[in-house]
């Protein structure tokens, strides 16, 4: 079978292909061999300007060319690397020699060929690569995904602001709100978890077999390596990695930056979940209405059906996405010893978990599109839901000191039908100063909003 979209074993490569362009040359094995010549050019560079006798500074001829080698990578060379492992039968022997063929026919790089690599094991290559990877994962398409969301929601929190809706606490009426504070609060859970997931350090470490520089100082022993390696991982790119120096590892580094960076993706992933299935129970409701698409069609048999796909299909998503994700978190950071190979193929997965979390922003992306509000139906249950006024009836009553408020109201209303009449007829008869009364006549489901308008304004 001729590999396609359709034949994909992964819907990631198949079915929402094209929903993932960006992420693919960041978190394929492509964009990972990418890195890994990238690491390895920069260390080669690097080693150069050391000041060893045994290798010169490289011209500037040579450092452009090698740079090139980095930015002009595509998916021939890619490919070519591929070749060379099908003989070595390993992934990061193939970039070294794929790196050193292309030092043919130069003569100042093929003398210093033998510097490729130097002193490192393959996991200074690979801890540093998917560092990479990732910082640009998260900086390049998911944090800008969940920052178009936030964009979205915070406009809808402002728009919506003044529009009143009843609360459902338990499932059962309680005191109102507004659509717009309801947002706002998505608003604020989901821009604190952004902030902590930017905020994680990306680390690399570059400190050999067991993270003790046994081979480097074998070669210079007097020649401070610890400090080399961190000039390297910390000094800005394309020179450097810019990463956060990592100075103590057995073999890998301690992935405990993954876990976290992990952890907090799937924190706001969780926070759109609970929105996710919200907006699912408001359309239900009819407090939301969907525009309809051309041609576009809610169920194969029932014609009059508009379902909410997008929130569906984002829920989905993101639990597939925290599933990877918490279980990247608690395996990566354990490898027995100085170091097992159980990390490797879980780490080839970081661009699946990450595709399914930004697959799930882009549908909640669209399904927000969709929603227009249904001022007519909110207004309609909260005029259906005059019981509601009994919390502020009781608590002016505590004020005034009138007997057992909570009790009247209790017996009152539980189990009964309210309405205005019902409730009116209830204050006119409460022993409070006129004015207080009449506040509560004023008062409906409608407005009995408190503060709600106002904190979804200022978000």
């Amino acid at each position: 079978m001729s590999f396609s979209t359709i034949s994909a074993l992964s819907p990631l490569d198949g079915r929402y292909a094209s929903k993932l362009g960006p992420l693919r040359p960041l978190m394929s094995e492509q964009g990972y061999m990418h890195r890994r010549v990238q690491v390895e050019v920069a260390w080669f560079i690097a080693l150069s300007d050391a000041g060893f006798s045994e290798f010169k500074p490289l011209s500037p001829g040579a450092r452009t060319y090698l740079l090139g080698l980095v930015k002009n990578f595509t998916e021939a060379d890619g490919n070519a690397i591929k070749e060379i492992e099908k003989t070595t039968n390993h992934d990061v022997k193939a970039v070294e020699y794929w790196i050193k063929s292309k030092f043919e026919a130069r003569p100042e790089l093929e003398k210093a060929s033998e510097f490729v690599h130097f002193a490192c094991t393959s996991e200074d290559i690979n801890n540093t690569s998917h560092a990479l990877q990732l910082r640009s994962a998260r900086d390049v398409v998911l944090l800008p995904a969940l920052d178009k969301l936030l964009l979205k929601l915070r406009d809808m929190a402002r728009t919506y602001a003044e529009v009143p809706m009843l609360s459902r606490t338990h499932g059962q009426t309680a005191s109102p709100t507004t659509v717009g504070k309801e947002i706002a609060n998505v608003v604020v859970r989901l821009q604190t978890a952004c902030d902590r997931i930017a905020a994680v350090k990306i680390m690399g470490k570059m400190n050999g077999a067991v993270g003790n520089y046994n081979a480097h100082l074998s070669a210079w022993p007097d020649f401070d390596w610890e400090a080399f390696s961190k000039k390297v991982i910390e000094t800005p790119e394309p020179l450097g990695l810019g990463l956060t120096f990592q100075p103590y590892s057995i073999q890998i580094e301690p992935h405990d930056y993954m876990a976290e960076l992990f952890d907090a993706i799937a924190r706001a992933n969780t926070i759109l979940v609970d929105w996710s299935r919200d907006v699912w129970g408001y359309v239900s409701l009819g407090y939301f209405k969907q525009r309809l698409r051309e041609g576009e069609v809610g169920s194969s048999t029932m014609p009059h059906k508009v379902n909410p796909i997008d929130f569906e299909n984002a829920e989905g998503n993101l639990g597939l996405a925290n599933a990877l994700l918490r279980h990247m978190s608690e395996k990566l950071p354990i490898s027995r010893w100085q170091r097992d190979l159980t990390d490797s193929t879980v780490l080839r997965n970081m661009g699946v978990a990450i595709g399914y979390a930004v697959l799930a922003y882009q549908s909640l992306a669209t399904g927000l599109g969709k929603l227009e509000i249904n001022e007519a139906a909110l207004a309609a249950d909260l005029d259906a839901s005059w019981e509601v006024l009994a919390e502020p009836i009781q608590t002016v009553m505590r004020r005034y000191g009138l007997p057992q408020p909570y009790e009247q109201l209790k017996k009152f209303t539980r189990g009964e039908a309210m309405t205005r009449e019902l409730m009116q007829g209830f204050i006119m008869k409460l022993d409070i100063p006129e004015a207080e009364k009449q506040r509560l006549l004023a008062m409906t489901p409608g407005n009995y909003t408190g503060k709600a308008a106002e904190l979804a304004k200022r978000i």
